[in-house]
């Protein structure tokens, strides 16, 4: 045996002097293996089995997915036609609030210098928009209308009046726009869109159950008359009692879109910035 005294040589005469490795002295780590334990065999070991007393959750025979313990279920509840018809088919608009808003905004993950639309709410996690589960846009409420106090070019698509008020009082701009599925979503991701190479498709128009809303100034909506829209700022000024700011000489606070550009316009710079 050799006479090295270093580490590596002490291992190597240890190795040397240990038997060729058979499955007949395969052993296991000291340690390594434990014994099962013993379950469901009452006093004579283990106890039950860790499911409890008695029971269907211990027998093993649970009802099916759906059972609601013998009471009307839901999908029985709610009636085909009626009230209820295409409510599976009813667009969702997630809400985002004027607090929310004001909190994306004072953290600086949005910049009230430049216009706010899907995109820029997205990319700051302050939505979450998912179009296969039929949203189709945010809806601004005014919880929060009284801390609000940035001056924003705002789009989203739906938005009650007291947040519409609580915008302009701050000297904002704020539509309400539609966007189809297939625009929604390279509107929320036009990255991935523009990897593809493929063309930016034209927007579409509302329906008829959605134009209404969208030509009616009130709701500051994208296909409505400029003019309308001026008047009816003055309007809601006058009813919620505050002095309209002047935003004519302010380039960054036009509306984004009018009617006759019917076009993902913020895809349009996107794709400038990746070419």
């Amino acid at each position: 045996m050799s006479v090295s005294r270093t580490g590596g040589g002490k291992t190597l005469d240890i190795v040397k002097s240990l038997p060729r490795i058979t499955l007949a002295n395969l052993r296991p780590n000291p340690g390594a293996r434990k014994n099962e334990k013993r379950r469901g065999r009452g006093m004579h070991g283990g106890n039950k089995s860790g499911r409890g007393h008695k029971g269907e959750r211990q027998r093993g025979n649970r009802p099916r997915l759906g059972f609601e313990g013998g009471q009307t279920p839901f999908y029985l509840i709610i009636p085909k036609y009626g009230y209820n018809e295409g409510h599976s088919l009813r667009h969702q608009y997630p809400p985002l609030s004027l607090r929310r808003l004001q909190y994306l905004i004072d953290v600086g993950r949005v910049d009230p210098s430049q216009p706010i639309d899907l995109t820029q709410l997205v990319n700051s996690r302050g939505v979450t928009i998912q179009p296969l589960k039929r949203d189709y846009g945010v809806h601004l409420v005014d919880e929060g209308a009284d801390i609000f106090c940035a001056k924003v070019n705002l789009e989203v698509q739906l938005a009650s009046e007291a947040a519409i008020a609580a915008v302009e009082r701050n000297g904002g701009v704020i539509t309400t726009s539609y966007y189809d599925p297939r625009s929604l979503q390279i509107l929320i991701k036009p990255v991935p869109f523009f990897m593809t190479g493929q063309p930016i498709p034209k927007r579409m128009f509302p329906g008829e159950d959605l134009l209404p809303y969208y030509i009616d100034a009130n709701n500051r909506g994208y296909l409505a008359d400029p003019e309308k829209i001026q008047a009816a700022r003055l309007a809601l000024a006058k009813k919620y009692g505050y002095t309209l700011p002047d935003i004519s000489t302010e380039m960054a606070l036009t509306p984004k879109f009018s009617a006759e550009d019917n076009t993902i316009s913020t895809c349009k710079k996107c794709s400038a910035d990746v070419e």
